[in-house]
């Protein structure tokens, strides 16, 4: 299978998935704990992800100014920066570090 035939065919089942929702559900709605966990799944998804790429195959590959800036992130995040913003200090302390050590 070629990289573009992959591409499109993820993007059918995307396409898939969100056309179910509303087809399933027509004009009922959802309930609202149903909605909370619909609402969390992304989160959760970015989450693992995100600590997958950072401790790298089986837990060896964790870089210390890696986490130092994604703590960063969490810290500022906290402190109601705007995220554009957090991101930045995020990106801006793991630089500061890489380039210490």
């Amino acid at each position: 299978m070629t990289l573009w035939a992959a591409i499109f065919l993820v993007a059918l089942i995307s396409i898939g998935f969100k056309a179910a929702g509303p087809v399933l559900l027509g004009d009922r709605a959802m309930r609202p704990r149903m909605a909370g966990v619909i609402a969390l799944l992304a989160p959760a998804l970015l989450a693992g992800l995100v600590l997958t790429d950072v401790t790298g195959p089986d837990w060896s590959g964790i870089d210390g100014t890696l986490c130092a800036g994604l703590a960063a992130i969490a810290v500022t995040y906290a402190l109601r920066m705007p995220v554009l913003a957090a991101i930045l200090c995020g990106v801006a302390l793991t630089a500061a570090l890489r380039l210490l050590i």
